[in-house]
């Protein structure tokens, strides 16, 4: 049977609707956020004592343009409902404890542990306004300081790797030869061999693919820098897998210093002074294994929901979306 007329005119209209019309209908009128009691200072802080809890994680996100938040976040959440205590533009200390400091006292005392990275500012945040937390240094920032430790070594090779192909292109095509670059094992050039292997070192051995197996065994043999500083960062990685007591991982990490030490590679050791500076908080971690995990996948959802939106317009009206999902 045919649609009348009106009827069609109707329904192509509600199907056809253009995104940014409904998005602006959606502000204006279907939402509560012009009546929004944190809208006039939104864009600079937002916070929810009555999210607080004795577990919290403070870190950093970026939201628009590389403009940097610091997010303070209740553990227990898991990054649902309930999961913000507190939105700050910037990272500087001063001004994320102004904005804490409006929480009553007593919420800020009954912090137990607060999981943090291992940054100055994030460190006088938490003496400063958590006076009675313990802190947490989170493992993936530190596994994560050993991993670029470990993709810088690979990535000089790699440079060396390009001028010498660069350099024997050269001198070819002036000797009016075909230039025949050399073929490896498993069928990489020295530049690809490099370049390919960036992802398996992020990875245990046990979960290497079949060719990623036979890219690492011809990696390590033709670059032993590059096996040994893997070989440093797995054992840290294992350090931190395996569920020890705190004293046992104090001495674990003990004998990887000493690894450190013998491998004379100069980031690895700049990394092992770092820990060294907040040896008690990353060993803090080994009492209950908590991390920043739900922080991490909060960030993830912003960034999906960034995403979605194709990038960020209007800050003020995003959070104030973020925050009746999450807070």
């Amino acid at each position: 049977m045919d649609t009348c007329p009106i009827t069609s005119k109707y329904l192509e209209k509600f199907y056809h609707i253009d995104g940014s019309q409904l998005e602006r209908h959606y502000k204006e009128h279907l939402s509560n956020y012009n009546n929004w009691d944190q809208k006039d200072h939104a864009q600079k802080w937002l916070l929810f004592p009555e999210n607080m809890g004795t577990r919290l994680i403070i870190d950093e996100t970026a939201l628009s343009n590389g403009e940097l938040y610091t997010i303070v976040t209740n553990k227990e959440a898991k990054g649902r409902k309930g999961a913000i205590v507190s939105i700050i533009l910037g990272t500087k200390s001063e001004e994320i404890c102004n904005v804490l400091d409006r929480i009553p006292e007593e919420k800020l005392n009954k912090v137990e542990e607060i999981t943090l990275d291992m940054s100055k500012a994030m460190g006088r945040i938490v003496r400063y306004c958590f006076p009675f937390a313990k802190k947490i240094i989170d493992r993936f920032h530190v596994q994560s300081l050993a991993f670029d430790a470990l993709q810088e070594i690979r990535i000089a090779n790699r440079w060396d790797a390009i001028d010498y192909e660069n350099c024997a292109m050269k001198k070819a095509k002036i000797l009016n030869k075909k230039y025949i670059p050399e073929i490896l094992e498993n069928g990489d050039t020295p530049k690809q061999l490099l370049a390919r292997s960036r992802y398996l070192l992020f990875k245990s051995p046990n979960n290497w693919s079949k060719s990623q197996k036979a890219r690492a065994k011809v990696l390590f043999e033709r670059y032993s820098d590059v096996k040994e500083a893997y070989s440093l960062t797995y054992s840290l990685r294992m350090s931190y897998n395996k569920h020890i007591h705190r004293d046992v991982a104090r001495l674990s990490l003990a004998r990887w210093y000493n690894k450190v030490a013998d491998s004379k590679f100069k980031s690895f050791n700049i990394i092992s002074a770092t820990i060294y500076e907040h040896y008690e908080e990353i060993l803090n971690f080994f009492t209950n294994r908590y991390t920043n995990a739900s922080a991490e996948s909060f960030n993830a959802k912003i960034k999906s929901y960034r995403a979605s939106l194709r990038g960020i317009t209007d800050i003020s009206f995003f959070l104030y979306r973020l925050i009746n999902i999450h807070a």
